[in-house]
């Protein structure tokens, strides 16, 4: 392939923009922000899944105390009726006299015990309603983080895509003025060769694979047409003549 000299030089621009555009795309996809939010968000599911236990837990222990006291109510209640029926002296048969003292006895063990049961399950319902509010205010904290590290990745994002935009209509501008064969085998070989494509000769080096070429290679260089497309013998890519070529 031959191509002029300022063609092939044109292309060492392009490919300069490619290397540009490559380390945008790169520190986009590694902003530290990413990291950030990945963990932030990590951070605030857990924090929402034990939020949602303990209001779950909260929940469950207003509802047992609820039940808890309707049964020491209730005991309450037939207290009062059987004192009532004892005080009223209405109970005549020694045997149902003491029957009802007896139960008297029993429903007053029964009430201590029960209102020891809603003791416990009140402190169980304020513990979970201190993690309620500790976690509240974690998630609520952590919020925020999520929001400032978001913040700062679209700011970052929005100044990485700028330049990326102005670098892209640079190289479509620079691209229209080279031969479209001699891009066309740019792009195959930038494609396989990790986004480089073209490579200075740089003091009888090729920058592409930094190997320096042998007699053999410089004297064929020489040799070759002004407007000969070159390849490295090492990495095949397209080598590029310079006044710094060292030849």
């Amino acid at each position: 392939m031959n191509a002029a000299p300022a063609d092939q030089i044109r292309l060492l621009d392009v490919q300069a923009l490619d290397v540009k555009l490559s380390q945008l795309a790169h520190r986009r996809a590694n902003l530290p922000e990413h990291a950030e939010l990945d963990t932030l968000t990590s951070d605030l599911a857990q924090l929402r899944d034990l939020l949602v236990a303990a209001q779950t837990e909260e929940g469950d222990t207003t509802r047992e105390q609820n039940r808890a006291e309707q049964d020491v109510y209730q005991v309450r209640q037939r207290t009062v009726r059987n004192q009532q029926r004892l005080d009223s002296g209405s109970v005549n048969s020694p045997r149902d006299l003491e029957n009802l003292q007896h139960e008297i006895v029993s429903l007053a063990k029964r009430q201590g015990d029960l209102e020891d049961i809603v003791l416990e399950i009140m402190e169980r319902r304020e513990a979970a309603q201190e993690r309620i509010g500790e976690l509240s205010e974690r998630v609520t904290a952590v919020e925020a983080k999520v929001g400032d590290a978001t913040a700062r990745r679209d700011a970052a994002l929005a100044e990485i895509d700028a330049e990326a935009g102005k670098l892209t209509k640079e190289r479509e501008v620079v691209v229209g003025s080279v031969p479209e064969t001699l891009v066309a085998l740019y792009e195959k070989i930038r494609a396989r060769e990790g986004g480089v494509g073209a490579a200075r000769l740089y003091q009888r080096r090729c920058e592409g694979c930094r190997l320096e070429l042998n007699i053999t290679e410089v004297n064929e260089v020489k040799a070759a047409p002004a407007d000969e497309v070159l390849r490295c013998e090492n990495c095949r890519r397209i080598l590029v003549r310079t006044s710094e070529s060292g030849l």
